[in-house]
């Protein structure tokens, strides 16, 4: 698994992730911290999104290729509170941040 983070404007934080199959990542999301978050998210969040896709390259997409497939093939998460934007799903540009 490879996974990294974009600190964008706004409180806004946009991760990628790369996984071996998709067994692996389905695991991951079931159990542990994960499963706890994403029951939270629904209280944290006015707008999630994302997105999957598989690939033959093991190096993660830059973020240009994954914000432009997100908002060409992504779906929205469900939240409590939703925005505007959340429900027409528009997703904003990127922004330079503090990437890790």
């Amino acid at each position: 698994m490879r996974v990294s983070l974009l600190r964008d404007r706004d409180r806004t934080f946009w991760t990628r992730t790369l996984w071996a199959s998709e067994a692996a990542m389905k695991s991951f999301m079931m159990t542990g911290p994960h499963r706890v978050a994403m029951r939270r998210l629904l209280e944290w969040c006015d707008e999630a999104a994302l997105v999957h896709w598989e690939q033959e390259s093991e190096q993660l997409p830059d973020w240009q290729e994954a914000h432009r497939r997100l908002q060409a093939e992504g779906r929205r998460s469900k939240v409590n509170h939703p925005s505007a934007a959340h429900q027409s799903f528009q997703i904003r540009p990127l922004q330079t941040g503090r990437q890790s």
